[in-house]
């Protein structure tokens, strides 16, 4: 009967639900510290929090207008800071291609298969924004003793981050990144490329979250995938940092 109504229930568990599985995980990595890369108005903070996550944030989101709503945001959660930074492959400052929906704002173009799944990716113009690699800003915003999750949604730019990261990666204990099953931005890594460079740095697939999808047709566009460090690997990485 709810289905015939365009509605379904599902039981809010980790063996049925991705939201449920995910805030699950992190409970029993002992996450203490999300690193929100590509944060926007701060919606995923803010969804963590309903779901129960009490640790730290620090929300990296360079456009403007955006950061100023999550900048606000943030000033009202103690644990949770706003930084006006893009993280990418190098340290200086790029141009960003900005979409009418700011939330598919890209330093890469927009192909035409995303504009078809949705118009409003659009770009409407561009800003000059403030670039970092996580290498440079890691030891500001995450401690000795912090078990870390590296959370990117960039648009296309993931593998950009990740090569920012060569230093730091060693210390990070999860990542949960966007991956396209077809291209979407111009020069993006490929889903099977992301996994394989994933696997061969230590980390293993232990969660897949559905993502953008074309209304018109159904097609899966962009997955969300939940990676963690192996932990023959984790205890590698533990005795390098110290």
């Amino acid at each position: 009967m709810i289905r015939a109504y365009g509605f379904d229930v599902v039981r809010f568990d980790c063996r049925h639900h991705p939201e449920a599985r995910r805030i699950r995980l992190m409970q029993e990595y002992g996450t203490s510290v999300v690193l929100d890369v590509g944060a926007s108005m701060g919606q995923y903070a803010m969804h963590l929090r309903e779901l129960g996550y009490k640790g730290r944030i620090v929300s990296f989101e360079p456009l403007r207008d955006e950061f100023a709503i999550l900048a606000d945001r943030a000033s009202h959660d103690d644990r949770w800071q706003a930084r006006n930074q893009a993280l990418g492959e190098m340290d200086g400052r790029k141009e960003i291609n900005v979409s009418a929906k700011s939330d598919s704002s890209s330093l890469l173009r927009v192909l035409p298969r995303h504009l078809e799944s949705a118009p409003q990716a659009g770009t409407v113009g561009t800003q000059t924004i403030e670039l970092r690699q996580l290498d440079t800003v890691f030891d500001e915003v995450v401690g000795r003793d912090d078990v870390p999750y590296l959370k990117l949604d960039t648009q296309g730019y993931e593998m950009n981050v990740l090569r920012g990261a060569a230093r730091s990666l060693q210390r990070i204990d999860t990542i949960q990144l966007e991956m396209s099953l077809t291209p979407l931005y111009d020069g993006e890594t490929s889903l099977p490329e992301l996994v394989t460079w994933l696997y061969g740095n230590g980390f293993e697939l232990v969660g897949l979250e559905p993502g953008h999808a074309d209304a018109r047709c159904g097609q899966l566009l962009q997955v969300d995938g939940i990676f963690h460090r192996l932990q023959n690997q984790r205890a590698a990485s533990s005795r390098t940092a110290r």
